[in-house]
């Protein structure tokens, strides 16, 4: 396979992330690959474009994208693997003609599972071809003690070297060989949330529950929910994943889940989980 052309002709950062830690990696290394690929933007504002694949109308519609284009493309890690109710959508909604993908996920400094894995052989499928992944922590989406104020400025560093890396890859002299994920490689199941006794958390049904006296009905809960499950009068009445989009989002601190069996998972987690984690990078 002849080699890449150093400056491919549009780069862009797409990522579902419903409380910004994701979009932050995302934004971090799509930033880092374009310094090492010497694009910038003449108008001052961002070298590359930007899908935020979170809000459901942003998933109703298919991206398609051509041979010389690159994207960074992130999601969260939920339990192990890429979100249950989120996966079909990155499935769907994306395609591509021999481009270059660089596949990252989040996770929260307990474990990123098999999510990596998952996220690369969906875009394999569909068209793309793997310069290289990672895993990247960034603060626990439930669990503030975990992970907070990363990525640091050594992850930065390593992210940034990461991006070098892919930029030499994709300038290989030699030829560009991308990464191939086998297809018919088995999953790791869905982790299994546990409480402080090792016994499983059962929280499928807890939902953010919201103060009346605090809530100002803003709508920005609403406006942030990834699966549109808040109503007018800032309920959530449909499909929760525990994403926590409202609950950071609320100006009020009106939004919270009481569900002790979530709570004590979240004891779990800030008890187990609070050693700084690496960051994971594949080529």
């Amino acid at each position: 396979m002849s080699a890449m052309i150093l400056k491919p002709d549009k780069i862009y950062a797409i990522y579902f992330s419903p409380t910004g830690g994701t979009k932050d990696a995302v934004r971090l290394l799509t930033g880092f690959l374009c310094e090492a690929m010497g694009m910038s933007s003449d108008s001052g504002g961002s070298p590359y474009e930007e899908i935020d694949f979170t809000a459901p109308a942003a998933r109703e519609r298919e991206y398609h994208f051509g041979a010389q284009d690159l994207v960074v493309i992130g999601s969260p890690v939920y339990a192990d693997r890429l979100p249950n109710k989120i996966m079909p959508d990155f499935r769907r909604c994306f395609s591509g003609e021999g481009t270059i993908a660089v596949p990252v996920v989040a996770y929260g400094n307990r474990s990123f599972g098999g999510a990596l894995t998952e996220l690369c052989m969906i875009l394999q499928e569909a068209g793309f071809r793997i310069a290289g992944g990672a895993a990247l922590v960034c603060r626990h989406s439930i669990a503030d003690a975990l992970a907070a104020g990363r990525p640091d400025e050594k992850d930065r560093d390593e992210i940034r070297d990461f991006a070098d890396q892919i930029a030499n890859k994709l300038n290989d002299p030699d030829g560009f060989e991308p990464l191939v994920m086998d297809p018919d490689e088995e999953l790791p199941p869905y982790y299994t949330p546990r409480m402080e006794d090792g016994t499983p958390a059962k929280f499928l049904k807890a939902k953010p529950e919201t103060d009346e006296e605090k809530c100002i009905r803003c709508g920005i809960c609403r406006d942030a929910c990834p699966m549109g499950s808040i109503n007018e009068d800032m309920q959530v009445e449909g499909v929760c994943i525990k994403c926590q989009a409202c609950v950071k989002s609320c100006p009020k601190q009106a939004k919270h889940i009481t569900d002790e069996a979530f709570l004590g998972h979240m004891r779990m987690l800030e008890k187990n989980y609070v050693d700084h984690r690496a960051e994971n990078y594949f080529l």
